[in-house]
């Protein structure tokens, strides 16, 4: 899978699962996601939507703790952890 076009459908599920303003194109691939850093500002359900879509679509579970918060650091951590 080309890492580029995986960063995109990222993006779109962060959209698409997270209740946010911004559209898929305004995220960056190396912005926070998750707290108060980001401007996602996203929370510990967005995380768990973002986990169960990422293992739905990729097959790639999640695990809590800090393996979850080290995943969805950014779009590259997630990509990155997805491809590992």
């Amino acid at each position: 899978m080309d890492i580029e076009n995986l960063k995109a459908e990222l993006k779109l599920l962060i959209v698409t699962e997270c209740d946010t303003s911004l559209l898929a194109d305004e995220i960056t691939d190396s912005e926070y996601l998750l707290g108060s850093e980001g401007r996602l500002n996203l929370d510990s359900l967005d995380a768990l939507q973002i986990s169960l879509a990422v293992q739905k679509k990729y097959g790639k579970r999640i695990e809590g703790g800090n393996e979850t918060r080290f995943a969805l650091t950014s779009v590259n951590t997630l990509a990155d952890y997805i491809l590992a």
